[in-house]
């Protein structure tokens, strides 16, 4: 089969043959349909973060849908022909296990097959496609779980999104459901229509654009100096500021505002499996509806390097097995 692999910083991100895994007890073979490329990959490529990765060399990818194609012990929650996704089971943080995360600490999606442990494993309800559910395991989950469970946002919720490319668009759709009052901010004003189309009230290329605004709460997707520090200047007192950008950098903002407004300042990554299901709930409604691109299996290089450079509006895909 072809994956693509990662070897470390000295070893360039390629596409090479490999023979087929065998599923161990406990585990499915997927054959690939959909596999969502995400920024943090190109992280890793980049040779940032790279801690957060099992053993080199690896097969990236962490956003996997497929079908099931054989089982590697009975009984089993799945059938061979079932519509798969893995969930990247970040929450409860304590239960969580890097070591069984698909595309971090095992061989991911970039791949014609994958394995996946059958406790990651939710059946794609009907209504949803491959390349929606794939995206939805990372891109939207995460969103998800950033507004609703770590900034809190509900109907009475005014709310700034910070970097609004492919999870910050699903974070302003989410929280427009939430009925939340919300607003865009992304240096790119390209991407300023999509947010006001998914219900963003208004959108800026900075927050110091609506100095007028009390904003109960900040998402930042970009997680710069910069954007931090707009947030601990724009969020009001007693307000929460969710972190979820990965810049591989340190950051640099003033502690006298965060500690004199009383502003929780929170890490936000990933998503729980239950939060996985519900996500796929509302684009099985058609509630939610992600903004999706296909490129060939061949270009999933390209396709990091032109989201490293912010050229890409809403998410990429690729369907590595065409079986």
């Amino acid at each position: 089969m072809q994956a693509f692999q990662y070897g470390g910083p000295e070893s360039p991100f390629a596409l090479q043959t490999l023979l087929i895994p065998k599923p161990k007890q406990g585990q499915a073979l997927i054959s690939v349909k959909a596999a969502g490329l995400c920024h943090t990959d190109a992280h890793y490529v980049d040779g940032h973060s790279i801690s957060m990765l099992g053993s080199l060399p690896i097969t990236l990818g962490h956003e996997v849908a497929g079908t099931v194609v054989k089982l590697g012990s009975e009984p089993s929650p799945v059938q061979i022909g079932d519509r798969v996704v893995v969930a990247l089971v970040a929450h409860p943080v304590e239960k969580a296990t890097r070591s069984t995360t698909i595309g971090l600490g095992y061989d991911g999606g970039y791949s014609e097959f994958a394995i996946a442990h059958y406790e990651h494993l939710v059946k794609i309800p009907e209504g949803v496609s491959f390349p929606q559910a794939a995206v939805a395991t990372d891109s939207i989950s995460t969103a998800y779980h950033a507004a609703v469970v770590t900034a809190g946002v509900k109907e009475s919720t005014t709310v700034a999104i910070i970097g609004i490319g492919g999870l910050g668009l699903n974070a302003v759709a989410i929280s427009v459901l939430q009925g939340a009052k919300v607003y865009g901010i992304d240096i790119n004003e390209d991407k300023h229509d999509d947010a006001k189309s998914l219900g963003a009230v208004a959108c800026a290329s900075s927050l110091a654009s609506f100095p007028d605004v009390t904003f109960d709460a900040v998402i930042d997707f970009v997680g710069s100096t910069t954007t931090i520090s707009a947030g601990v200047a724009a969020v009001k007192k007693g307000g929460t500021i969710a972190m979820v950008g990965l810049n591989g950098q340190g950051v640099e903002f003033s502690s006298l505002l965060l500690v004199t407004k009383s502003i929780s300042l929170r890490g936000s990554f990933g998503a729980s499996k239950d939060e996985l299901v519900e996500v796929l709930k509302l684009i099985a409604s058609g509630k939610i509806a992600p903004k999706l691109t296909e490129i060939p299996f061949w270009d999933v290089p390209k396709g990091l390097e032109d989201i490293k450079k912010n050229k890409i509006e809403g998410r990429l895909f690729v369907r590595p097995s065409l079986e």
